[in-house]
């Protein structure tokens, strides 16, 4: 059985959604200093992006859904975006964080995220010429 482009990418950044999704569940604490004060109900929030996560990746599996999926994950990790830069931006000032040698990659690595999951998406799905 061969492998798509599309499915190796839904087979790869699935887990790690997941896992995101998880550990926003069961350890909402962590993300509790990352969340902007003019964020309302940060726990909720916290807990409504895990769930968003989980299905997500849920909507990747079904063919239906599949590109609708890959994009609002897409947008999900464009959205968090400027929270991870917050975060960064804590953590390197005050020197009580995780460091470059966590902040530098993902925050480099947050627009792959963001291509990984439309591809995951199936898009951009390739257009077919018309002859006419």
């Amino acid at each position: 059985m061969a492998y798509s482009g599309a499915d190796i990418a839904r087979l790869t950044i699935a887990p790690l959604f997941v896992l995101a999704g998880l550990i926003h569940l069961s350890r909402p604490g962590f993300f509790a200093p990352m969340m902007p004060s003019p964020v309302p109900y940060p726990h909720a929030v916290i807990m409504l992006t895990g769930i968003a996560e989980i299905v997500g990746v849920i909507g990747l599996f079904v063919p239906r859904v599949r590109a609708l999926a890959g994009v609002m994950l897409a947008l999900y990790a464009l959205c968090v975006y400027p929270v991870n830069i917050l975060h960064a931006v804590h953590d390197l000032s005050t020197g009580t964080g995780l460091g470059w040698a966590y902040h530098y990659p993902r925050l480099f690595v947050q627009p792959l995220i963001c291509w990984w999951a439309l591809a995951a998406g199936g898009l951009p799905r390739r257009r077919t010429s018309n002859p006419g």
